[in-house]
This record gives structure tokens, sequence and C-alpha cells, in this order.
């Protein structure tokens, strides 16, 4: 591709790259951090001004022959990242893809994959507590690797529970009940969501049952809380994407296992194991009454490995189709591929995997 730089559009990330796709990549790139190929440039966070933040995470995959880092600042105005991707070999700048829509492939696929691989075969109920932007994604998730027979749904306001449930049937086929309580959507669940932004825990040690699967996902910095930290160590595995991160940012987890650094580091924290090492291990052998629980905290390598598919898919950077030697055919890139559109948005099409998972 000599020396260009590509601009990719929300459009044409969202053309070439869905729920399920999005999945793999995702595996894959899990692989490689579990097999040490890649590794994570933790999240760094600036404040300044007005309530505004500066933010970079990213990682380095030596088996794809790339690197990239995410940026973007958070305004009362909103946010607008951009995730840059260079060529290990060379250092030259790949590519920029707008990353509005792969932040939504990348929370809910990540979620999507520890589900598939912590959660009971048959679990076929899945209680979401809150209902916010990424709660249908997180549903739709789920969908992909389990069949769901019933979902309910909760949230503070019966409204907004309630217009939930309409349009995860209308969206997804599913059938999902609005509850009145957070015990009442999670009594007789298989998998637990919380993707809310509480500060005080919304999921109580009581509520967990043998056998449950949860996902933790809404509380990602010190100021929140989504589940008691006592249940954690009621948990037959217990999985973050991102370990560096779950130590600095996870008030659920130090509460438990401490602050992670000195002894505290090498002692508690052994019974948090990576995304990466439980997709390059050998299957988890989970017994009907296990416990787990998976806590997503966002890791560059996400965003990087779907940067990566988004490339291949479209013909471009170390190890497409497009390069001298490479085998297959690129996926066909749109007329805004190299058209800068920086407000440009582009929505995930979240639909229920067909045909269903047996």
């Amino acid at each position: 591709m000599g020396d260009t730089t590509h601009w990719i559009s929300e459009h044409d990330v969202v053309s070439v790259l869905g729920l399920g796709n999005a999945l793999e990549a995702l595996r894959a790139g899990f692989a490689q951090e579990g097999d040490a190929l890649a590794a994570e440039l933790e999240k760094t966070m600036l404040g300044y001004g007005d309530h505004a933040t500066l933010h970079a995470l990213g990682a380095a995959f030596t088996g794809f022959g790339l690197a990239g880092v995410k940026v973007w600042t958070h305004t009362p105005g909103g946010a607008d990242p951009v995730l840059c991707i260079f060529d290990t070999r060379t250092g030259s700048l790949v590519a920029c893809i707008e990353a509005f829509a792969l932040g939504q492939l990348r929370t809910s696929g990540t979620a999507a994959l520890a589900t598939d691989l912590l959660a009971p075969p048959d679990a076929s109920v899945l209680a979401i507590v809150g209902t916010g932007k990424q709660a249908l994604p997180q549903v739709a998730a789920v969908a992909q690797v389990r069949s769901l027979s019933e979902v309910r749904a909760f949230s503070r306001t019966p409204e907004r529970r309630e217009s939930f449930a309409t349009t995860v049937a209308d969206a997804l086929g599913l059938h999902c009940r609005a509850t009145s309580s957070v015990e009442e959507a999670v009594d007789g669940a298989d998998i637990v969501t919380l993707v809310t932004r509480a500060t005080e825990p919304v999921l109580l040690d009581p509520m967990v049952v043998p056998g449950m699967h949860v996902n933790a996902v809404g509380a990602i910095d010190l100021e929140r809380r989504e589940f008691e930290p006592v249940i954690l160590s009621r948990c037959a595995a217990v999985v973050t994407d991102s370990v560096p991160q779950a130590k600095r940012l996870s008030s659920e987890f130090r509460e438990l296992y401490g602050p992670g650094e000195g002894e505290a580091g090498t002692g508690a924290w052994q019974a948090v194991r990576s995304l990466g090492a439980v997709v390059a291990s050998v299957p988890l052998t989970r017994d009907p009454d296990d416990i787990t629980l998976f806590k997503g905290m966002g890791s560059g390598i996400e965003d990087v490995a779907l940067g990566a598919a988004v490339l291949q898919r479209l013909g471009i950077g170390p190890g497409s189709a497009a390069e001298p030697g490479a085998s297959g055919t690129p996926a066909a890139p749109s007329d805004a591929l190299l058209a800068v559109s920086r407000r440009g948005r582009a929505e995930v099409a979240f639909r229920r995997r067909s045909p269903a998972r047996p």
C-alpha cells in the first residue's frame, strides 16, 4: 500500500464488521495476548477545563505486525474517538479509524467472549441491570453465544425499562420482561449483566446463586461499584480483560484483593485471571454449581484487534490480501474509504444470531 495513510469512516467499519466477526477477532486478539504476542498500553487519562478528560490506550501485536492507540477527549459536548494503527515493521501510520461504532462492538463483543468461556453451556435466562446505550448491545452479545429463552430488564425508571423490553423484542426477537427490582430480574437467571453507573452495589451477595455467571461492565473507575465485593470470594473463576486496570480502577476488586501493589500484587490478586490467559489455555472445566464473574475494564487489546480485523477485511496493511504475496480476497471498501468525515456516525445493527446456537 506504499506510504498511503487511510482514513476509515464509521460507515466503513460497520460495512465490514458485525458483532459475530468482531467476537472472533477479539478471540484471536486475546489469544495473542495469552501467548505473549501482544501487550496492552494501559489507559491513561488527563482531566482539564470544565469536566473534560483526555484519554489514550492501545496495544502492540507482534503477531499481526500492528500497533495502535485510541485517543479521545470526553467533553460536555460529546466525544469523537479515533484509533491510529501503525506498521510495526516500518513505523508508518497505516490508518486512522473512526472508533465510535468500534467501541460498541468492542465492549459488547468482549462480554460475549467472556460469556462463551465462563457461563453454563445451557444458560438460557439473562438478567440485564441498566438500560442505557450499552444495554442492547450487551443483550445482543449474549444472544450470540447462548440460546436465550428469556431476558429480564431492570432500570430505576419504569418507563425506560418498559421501553427497553419492547426494543429487545423488536430488534432481537427475544422475549424480554421488565421487572420492578434487581431481585426480581436476577431470580432464576443463569447470566446477569450489570451495565450501570451505580456508585453503590446493585447486585448483592444473597442474589447470587450457584451456577450463575456475572458480567460486570459498567463500573470502570474508583467512584463506581456494581456488586458486593464478597461475591468474588465465592467465585470459581474471576476474569478481567485487563488485570493492571482492575488493580488501579476497580473499587470492587481493590476492596477484596487489596490495592494490587507490593505483596498484595502477588498474593490475593493471583485469584484474578486475565481474559487473554483464559482464551489461550485449555478450556475451563465448569461444575454446575460454579459461580463465575467477568469484570470488563476495557483494554487496548480489544481496540487494536478490532482495528486489525477492519484493515484485513478492507485489504489494508501488513498481512492483508492487498500486500504482495498475501492470499485471499479483500473486502471491497466503500466510496467513503479515503474521505475525511469527522462527524460521521454509523450505528451497529445488533440482531439476534441466526440460526440460534443449539
